[in-house]
């Protein structure tokens, strides 16, 4: 299943400075869960601090589960929407 992740940084709780140390972590976390085909595709979010996953799970709480890997996550520094997508029915057959 697809899953689209708006993550957003808590600016409000948190000062770019408590950010800054674990941005490199971070960086590399989402690309250990992109070499194991979790995450299909990322995005720097361009309104405000944050970014847009495009994640291939079983389900919602796998999805949640792999993104508690990211350094961010864990500590309760982004706020995650999460999206469940299903298919377009645009594009499916016409009767």
């Amino acid at each position: 299943m697809q899953i689209l992740a708006v993550l957003r940084r808590r600016t409000e709780a948190f000062a770019d400075a408590d950010f800054a140390p674990l941005l490199d972590d971070e960086a590399e976390a989402l690309r250990r869960l992109y070499a194991e085909g979790i995450v299909r595709a990322a995005w720097s979010r361009g309104d405000t601090p944050g970014a847009c996953l495009m994640l291939e799970a079983d389900s919602e709480y796998a999805a949640r589960t792999a993104l508690a890997r990211l350094p961010l996550v864990a500590k309760e520094m982004i706020e995650a929407q999460l999206i469940p997508l299903r298919g377009y029915r645009g594009f499916g057959p016409r009767a």
